[in-house]
């Protein structure tokens, strides 16, 4: 009898940490919480926007130097998109939409998502070309990225997902850094 308990509680054990498993080595089967699902369900849609007015400098920003910062933001936030969005899909959690085109950008910056430009200042962006659009494109994005660190700045106090805390880090450094950057490229 005790070698059948025994044998039952070691095959239960092993199908836990089976179901726990992690097929992708992304380290899914870390604990996580609501502030983890929260900082990836909110960065999410607010990468996409940065990577949606990144594409608009392509062909609208005059100054090479700009178009470089927009390439490297690019760079940056389309592979955290897709890392996000696999540790969501892995918690069973919902994935925000990943279509940008079309989306109110009004209703998230309402919904208190720092630094989200608002449908009439993207149309605005979208509507601007040469020096008019780097200058636009430098001040919103550095709004954006202040936005960006505030959340990473949140996850990093709340969060318990080592994967997600370690990404907050990233995404302070490298935008803090990226601000200074595109301060540097607003001055006269």
């Amino acid at each position: 009898m005790r070698k059948t308990l025994t044998a039952a509680l070691v095959a239960a054990s092993l199908l836990t940490l089976a179901a726990c498993g992690n097929d992708d080595g992304s380290g899914s089967a870390a604990g996580h919480n609501d502030a983890d699902v929260a900082f990836a369900q909110q960065m999410i849609p607010h990468h996409q926007q940065a990577v949606e007015m990144a594409q608009l400098a392509e062909t609208r920003a005059e100054s090479a130097e700009v178009k470089n910062v927009a390439a490297e933001i690019k760079a940056a936030q389309d592979p955290e998109i897709e890392t996000m969005t696999g540790w969501l899909e892995s918690w069973g959690e919902d994935v925000p939409d990943e279509d940008m085109s079309g989306m109110d950008h009004g209703d998230m910056s309402s919904d208190g998502m720092a630094g989200m430009m608002t449908e009439e200042e993207m149309g605005d962006l979208e509507g601007s070309s040469g020096s008019e659009f780097d200058q636009m494109f430098l001040t919103m994005m550095i709004a954006h990225h202040e936005g960006a660190i505030e959340m990473a700045q949140t996850e990093q106090a709340e969060g318990e997902f080592p994967d997600a805390l370690a990404l907050a880090e990233e995404i302070e450094a490298t935008q803090t850094e990226e601000i200074q950057t595109m301060q540097e490229l607003l001055k006269p």
